[in-house]
């Protein structure tokens, strides 16, 4: 039993991510957006190279669940795990029951990607989706289908075809707009979202509004906007709730 007194370090709230090894861009992100006056962003890594189903599910069932125990040390309040294909590998309620377990291991709630992605989704009132990735075509197909499985229809689904996960990086965000209006060109939808916690669209995100004339939910905004509403109604160890910063 952990005491309030070993929790109770100041009045941020500590948040654990779940990350591939190969992410470069996830907690750039996060930092960034995340005021360090509430929050603390704290990250374990979990091998893997490929951006293949086959290399994620053993991301999952073989380094997920040892990194999760190993930032369970540091008593997170919410665990994140930061991988959005692969949380959309079994159908909609997957990646909740990848959460929850690896919440388990780390002592706290946990939360996905794919999740944090749908709920943003519907606090806007979109239904009809664009969706874009840098991935591979099974792995794009797989997001839309957990999305479609929620409730959403997908309207089109383009991948930039990269199956390593490092390179997934290296679209500037200028780039990334570029594939945007190429891929949506006369696609009508309500609203896009752009797929990947190591893909810069968090940075693109403004760019991607102007230019498609649509609102747009990027893994990593939908992630920020999650941690925020557990801020906002969390009260760990009898401390106040954390009000929702405003990040551009």
């Amino acid at each position: 039993m952990v005491s309030v007194e070993r929790l109770a370090l100041d009045d941020r709230l500590r948040i654990g991510v779940l990350v591939p090894s190969s992410n470069t861009v996830m907690e750039n992100d996060l930092h960034k957006a995340l005021p360090k006056s509430q929050y603390t962003v704290h990250t374990a890594r979990m091998h893997l190279v490929e951006t293949t189903s086959a290399a994620e599910r053993k991301m999952i069932e073989e380094f997920a669940p040892t990194a999760a125990e190993q930032l369970g040390t540091l008593y997170p309040h919410l665990l994140v795990f930061g991988c959005t294909s692969a949380g959309s590998l079994g159908g909609p309620s997957y990646d909740r029951e990848i959460c929850q377990r690896l919440g388990e291991f780390a002592g706290c709630p946990g939360i996905g990607v794919i999740s944090s992605v749908a709920e943003a989704l519907n606090r806007r009132g979109l239904r009809r989706l664009a969706v874009l990735t840098p991935y591979v075509e099974e792995l794009t197909d797989s997001v839309g289908q957990s999305l479609k499985g929620q409730g959403f229809e997908i309207m089109a689904a383009h991948g930039m075809g990269i199956d390593v996960n490092f390179e997934l990086a290296q679209p500037s965000p200028a780039e990334i707009v570029a594939f945007a209006k190429e891929s949506l060109n006369e696609v009508e939808a309500d609203g896009v979202f752009v797929s990947c916690t190591n893909f810069r669209a968090f940075e693109a995100l403004p760019l991607l509004e102007e230019e498609l004339s649509l609102p747009v939910v990027t893994s990593n905004s939908a992630v920020l906007e999650a941690v925020e509403l557990f801020a906002s109604r969390a009260r760990p160890d009898s401390r106040s709730p954390v009000a929702p910063s405003s990040w551009p």
